[in-house]
């Protein structure tokens, strides 16, 4: 895994200095720890920063062809290189390493752009056509690794990470208060915005062509969401081992000690004893857990461990939250709100210690209809057949006024939360149902002036993806929707910066694209049963799951943020929401905030999520917006 950045011209000198240049490529040294190069051509300068994965001693980039009229950056993996590889030289290509960067090289000299529909991994790559005078930037299907990039009409500059194209001194870095409206709704800023107005992030399973001056993006894969697959269990069950056994013997290549995450859910058990079998030792496993029970996952894991025979590591945390909040802000460099970074990232610097490569069991849920949430979807549209009268009589209003528990979490602030959308068409009910700050909240939030910034509403994003959906039933349409939003948007983001910020790379068999295809065409009654997802799943795998680890309720990966915000933290928001920097952004009422902080800290009301949505974007102003750019933490 690496980081990679890179600058494109059409004429005339060289945009950037050579030492600003440099200085945008050392912000990535943490995704790259072992190795820096740099290639500078006429018309294109290339910039790298490697993490050794594979061949250890040849694999340096940027890398070329023969002749150098192709130079290759490239961040991330493919699984299936050494079947490239051996058609390539039948071919009669040579090979100076053994990388898997050098059979992209060769695989685009061979098929040019339809070079995508070959690979099998994850991956976001720049490649420097110099007798076409050609960029060409790609990202993998699912949305693994990040790319993002600035274009006008001389120049393409691209990164892997915001952080570094911000060092570039012709990068306007204008905020975008469309982009802010998007965060504050999701918890994340969703493709193709950045926090920036005139960055984009390049899509998942899209390429761009940039030449002179212009630029081309285009999507490459979709998988067949309209061709349900009408077959028996059984002969589910035989097709998903069998595909996913083999996503996990590809992602198991590697020079450098391999482990994975296990948590004792489902989806990492699964993936950690197909390693198992697939292994001639214990797996090294590694779990984090708190001291308090509802965030605390160790005892599943250790059971997990138990019943496959790993190599278990585990490890009690008691995070700095005040220091954990300016560690994030800085790695995640646009505002992003899902908590649970913390504990991923915990995680990552727990697991680095003692590999380099983990295996993780991100995608079951929206592959296998896994989330809680699915049953309220579920629900909503067995409501939706009802009669009329009755589906009045159970979506009235007066169902409001029953008392709720402030807890987050509790179970009648979930039924009333159900009850109140159940009005709404299905589309905007699940929205309703998964936004931090809903379109009221935001609408007493926002100054007068903020909102006259506004253009589209952010649930078009969501909305925009379910009318590109073919006609399943609600649940799988959903899912899908989660499959391309919140999963790389939010899933994948935080992953790959947790982890990247130690240097560790992660892998997950449920995102290979051959597992996506299968699993997206499977009907959701193979998937949910008794309103219980990943049935198929579990039936497939059963030898990895004990019984009480396949009946465990889902557990979110997070932190107590709610308590938290009423003891280290409750300082902090009055501290930073409402000191004189914060009001004078004239984004938010400021009454509005204090009201909301009041609220929680004297136990009211839980606000925890949006209250660190609103810390998080305060501190990344702070960060990376009001000082200049910081090269580390």
């Amino acid at each position: 895994m690496c980081g990679i950045c890179g600058v494109a011209w059409k004429d005339g000198p060289v945009p950037t200095t050579l030492e600003q240049f440099t200085q945008a490529v050392a912000t990535l040294r943490h995704r790259g720890p072992d190795e820096n190069g740099l290639y500078q051509g006429e018309q294109i300068l290339l910039g790298f920063r490697r993490l050794a994965i594979i061949d250890l001693n040849r694999g340096s980039q940027p890398m070329s062809n023969e002749d150098g009229s192709i130079w290759l950056v490239f961040n991330g993996e493919i699984y299936n290189y050494q079947a490239l590889r051996r058609r390539l030289e039948a071919a009669g290509h040579q090979f100076r390493s053994h990388a898997d960067t050098e059979v992209l090289v060769h695989l685009y000299e061979e098929e040019g752009v339809d070079c995508l529909q070959r690979l099998r991994g994850m991956f976001a790559f720049a490649l420097w056509d110099a007798r076409r005078q050609q960029l060409f930037l790609a990202r993998d299907r699912l949305g693994q690794k990040p790319l993002v990039y600035y274009a006008d009409g001389r120049l393409i500059a691209f990164a892997s990470e915001l952080k570094a194209l911000a060092q570039l001194p012709f990068v306007p870095r204008q905020i975008d208060p469309a982009a802010i409206d998007c965060f504050l709704t999701y918890q994340y800023i969703p493709h193709p915005r950045t926090i920036y107005r005139h960055v984009r992030k390049l899509p998942p399973a899209h390429y761009a062509i940039w030449r002179d001056g212009q630029l081309r993006v285009a999507r490459y894969w979709y998988p067949r969401l309209e061709d349900e697959r009408d077959i028996p269990l059984d002969r589910a069950v035989e097709e998903l081992r069998e595909t996913l056994r083999e996503a996990t013997r590809l992602r198991l290549i590697s020079d450098v000690p391999l482990g994975a995450f296990l948590s004792g859910g489902i989806d990492s058990t699964i993936v950690v004893g197909l390693m198992q079998q697939l292994t001639d030792r214990p797996v090294q496993t590694f779990c984090i857990g708190f001291e308090q029970p509802e965030f605390d996952e160790r005892t599943y894991a250790r059971e997990a461990a138990r019943h496959l025979g790993t190599d278990h590591r585990e490890q009690v945390v008691q995070p700095d939250s005040v220091e954990m909040v300016d560690r994030l802000a800085w790695h995640y460099d646009e505002p992003f709100g899902d908590s649970s970074a913390i504990p991923t990232y915990l995680l990552s610097q727990w697991t680095r210690q003692h590999v380099t490569v983990a295996l993780t069991g991100d995608a079951g849920d929206e592959l296998f209809a896994g989330y809680p949430r699915y049953r309220a979807v579920q629900l909503g549209e067995w409501f939706d057949r009802l009669p009329r009268a009755v589906r009045a009589a159970i979506a009235n209003p007066l169902w409001q006024h029953l008392p709720a528990s402030v807890r987050q979490k509790s179970r009648r602030r979930r039924l009333k939360k159900l009850m109140a959308a159940l009005r709404l068409p299905p589309e905007e009910r699940y929205i309703q149902w998964i936004v931090i700050f809903d379109q009221q909240r935001r609408a007493v939030l926002y100054t007068d002036d903020f909102v006259r910034q506004l253009d589209e509403a952010p649930e078009q994003f969501l909305l925009s993806l379910y009318r590109s959906l073919p006609a399943r039933d609600f649940v799988t349409r959903t899912t899908l929707v989660d499959l391309f939003s919140y999963l790389p948007c939010d899933l994948l983001t935080k992953v790959d910066i947790a982890s990247m910020a130690h240097g560790l790379e992660c892998r997950s068999p449920f995102l290979d694209h051959h597992v996506v295809e299968l699993a997206v065409q499977l009907p959701l009654k193979l998937k949910m049963q008794r309103l219980k997802g990943k049935h198929v799943l579990k039936e497939a795998f059963a030898e990895f799951l004990p019984e009480r680890l396949r009946r465990r309720p889902k557990m979110g990966f997070g932190v107590p943020l709610d308590s938290w915000f009423r003891g280290p933290l409750a300082s902090m928001l009055y501290d930073v929401l409402l000191d004189r920097t914060a009001r004078e952004r004239g984004y938010f009422e400021i009454e509005t905030v204090r009201q909301l902080i009041d609220e929680h800290v004297h136990g009211i009301w839980d606000h925890s999520y949006r209250l660190w949505c609103l810390l998080m974007l305060e501190m990344w102003h702070r960060v990376h917006y009001d000082t200049p750019q910081p090269v580390s933490v």
